[in-house]
């Protein structure tokens, strides 16, 4: 019997990394289906090696989280590439993207790339944009892989990690990936200027051995369903500095939405929480409501 990580999916078989770094590529076992089990890449395994450079996974073991799209598990934290030109920023689907990895307990990182591309009145807004969530908490880096800003911040971020990049199609994260190891060499696809958006040069999820740790490339994406099992009571939890102000609210279960004495409405009110911010979670909140009603 021998531990690994599942580190690639490709035409029915699991390529296993075992904890001696050998690579061994495994099919799962057949009541796996049964016990409507589906290993994923990320997925902690045991395997039976066969000798001859194949094996078979005899059990996935327990994992600390999963994503569905793109399906990755055992993740300790997110990059979150946002462009700031070229597709423009989005508050709105950044807003998105943290609230499923906060509710995932992933720690997130936002990577805003392009920053070559903002002439002078485009970085105040972007300015504007960083400010407001560093000073939620989050880690903010600025990147340009034009001029190699921001990739030793990114790079020394991944020691010990099983990291995945995320974001919509065409922000540049094989780009990135390939500054930070330009030993990789993945494809990057020229955004498309027609449709204002990226073609998909990522085919799979992949976990890639960087250093002292894992890096997954990840299909992009331009839209985000909340996982099912996302309540709309839970929704508050996901966003920090709702979290930090929940106490000082009139009634214990307030959801900030109609309550009288709602601390989260008042702050906003002062400008101490960012009504894009604010706005963004009553939208979320709808949407979650919609679902609820549909089922």
């Amino acid at each position: 019997m021998v531990k690994g990580t599942i580190i690639r999916l490709q035409g029915g078989f699991y390529d296993v990394m075992t904890e001696s770094n050998q690579e061994i590529r495994c099919r799962a076992r057949g009541n796996f289906r049964k016990r409507n089990i589906s290993p994923v890449v990320g997925d902690d395994v045991v395997i039976q090696d066969q000798q001859d450079g194949t094996g078979y996974i005899l059990e996935v073991e327990d994992r600390h989280n999963h994503l569905v799209r793109p399906p990755i598990a055992n993740i300790d934290q997110a990059f979150l590439l946002f462009s700031v030109k070229e597709p423009a920023f989005s508050y709105h689907l950044l807003d998105r993207f943290l609230v499923l990895i906060e509710s995932k307990q992933i720690h997130p990182i936002i990577v805003l790339t392009k920053m070559d591309l903002l002439d002078e009145s485009e970085v105040e807004s972007i300015q504007e944009a960083i400010k407001q969530y560093r000073a939620i908490g989050y880690d903010v880096i600025e990147t340009s892989t034009e001029h190699a800003r921001g990739v030793d911040e990114v790079r020394a971020l991944f020691k010990g990690k099983t990291s995945v990049f995320a974001g919509q199609t065409g922000v540049g994260k094989s780009s990135l990936l390939n500054a930070v190891a330009p030993e990789l060499d993945l494809a990057t696809g020229q955004i498309s200027k027609s449709l204002g958006r990226g073609k998909h040069t990522t085919r799979h999820v992949t976990l890639i051995q960087l250093g002292e740790g894992f890096v997954a490339d990840t299909p992009g994406f331009s839209s985000l369903e909340f996982p099912e099992e996302l309540e709309t009571e839970e929704l508050r939890w996901c966003f920090p500095e709702f979290v930090e102000r929940h106490d000082d609210c009139k009634f214990r279960g307030c959801m900030h939405v109609n309550e009288p004495g709602c601390a989260i409405k008042r702050a906003v009110e002062e400008g101490e929480i960012a009504s894009t911010r604010y706005e963004n979670y009553v939208t979320f909140m709808e949407e979650l409501n919609d679902r609820k009603r549909r089922y």
